[in-house]
């Protein structure tokens, strides 16, 4: 049993975070609704996830790299933190593009 995955996710989603408290990206931009938004990712992709391991689709890997631990049957906490980080990647990645990339007129022209 190793927590070699887990441990990835954990260190890439503190990054993240750091990224994120940096810039004001993300949830340090607007912590009530950026909480709201992140919640709302998480829990469609690991509805997602629940309905595909009941309709048999897939189900949990057998890999050195991961921990070994259930949340559920076929559903590793490897996943849960793997969602969470994919929804906050991508919406510190949109606040990076729209403070950085994205021009916004100016009001009154």
């Amino acid at each position: 049993m190793s927590w070699l995955y887990l441990a990835a996710l954990v260190v890439s989603l503190g990054c993240m975070v750091l990224l994120d408290r940096r810039f004001r990206l993300f949830l340090f931009a607007d912590a009530r609704r950026g909480a709201l938004v992140l919640a709302v990712g998480v829990a469609f992709f690991l509805l997602w996830d629940l309905v595909a391991i009941g309709l048999g689709f897939y189900g949990r890997g057998q890999g050195e790299a991961l921990s070994g631990v259930e949340l559920l049957p076929h559903l590793p906490v490897e996943e849960l933190v793997f969602i969470t980080f994919l929804c906050y990647l991508t919406m510190v990645l949109y606040g990076l593009v729209t403070r950085f990339f994205v021009r916004v007129p100016e009001e009154g022209r």
